[in-house]
């Protein structure tokens, strides 16, 4: 509109309250991103962790049972502490077992750490209900069955870590960490594995 003298009048504010078309296209996108995990608390992953799962194509393998007196997961204060897991393969076909580097390879013990953390997941799951009630990865043992002079147990525990970090994102999967060497570990298996992850309020 034009006042007196040629002079630009402003337009005066929608009554109804209505935003200009673009807001509310962009306003719309990002509630459906919103809606489909792809959009979350800015302080938070980019995606959650289940969506993030099916993108990555992991489906997670039955949660194992407790092999003593102990619950494989156990949450208190805000927390949720999970026992340790070993490296159970995902195919069903037992554990993986042996010393390293004598009896297994660095690389085999590498992936058998990626197993105990698949099976953290699946009791997470479990104990949960959901992944995405996890805020964050806090902490993690990693106990490797090693000769005495092997000294890769960090990049054998990074097998574990990395999976953390490809589910919950960077800023979430990190977490505090021990990787320490072991004489001997239950049944002969080749990695155990524990952690501590912090739940949304």
């Amino acid at each position: 509109p034009v006042g007196k003298g040629g002079a630009a009048r402003r337009r005066p504010p929608d009554p109804r309250g209505r935003r200009a078309p673009a807001a509310g296209i962009v306003a719309a996108a990002i509630r459906a991103a919103r809606g489909n995990g792809a959009i979350g608390h800015p302080r938070r992953r980019i995606m959650s962790a289940e969506a993030r799962l099916t993108e990555l194509g992991i489906t997670l393998p039955e949660a194992g049972k407790p092999l003593g007196t102990y619950v494989p997961v156990r949450v208190a204060g805000g927390f949720a502490h999970v026992s340790g897991q070993g490296p159970n393969r995902p195919d069903g076909s037992g554990a993986v077992t042996g010393k390293v580097p004598s009896e297994r390879t660095v690389e085999e013990a590498v992936e058998a750490a990626r197993f105990c953390g698949l099976q953290a997941l699946a009791q997470l799951r479990k104990a949960l209900g959901s992944l995405d009630r996890i805020e964050c990865v806090v902490r993690t043992l990693g106990m490797v069955n090693a000769a005495p002079d092997f000294g890769a147990h960090p990049r054998v525990i990074n097998g574990f870590a990395d999976l953390m970090v490809d589910v919950f994102g960077e800023e979430a999967g990190y977490g505090a960490r021990s990787a320490v060497g072991m004489g001997s570990l239950p049944n002969g298996i080749t990695v155990e594995v524990e952690m501590t992850v912090k739940l949304r309020a």
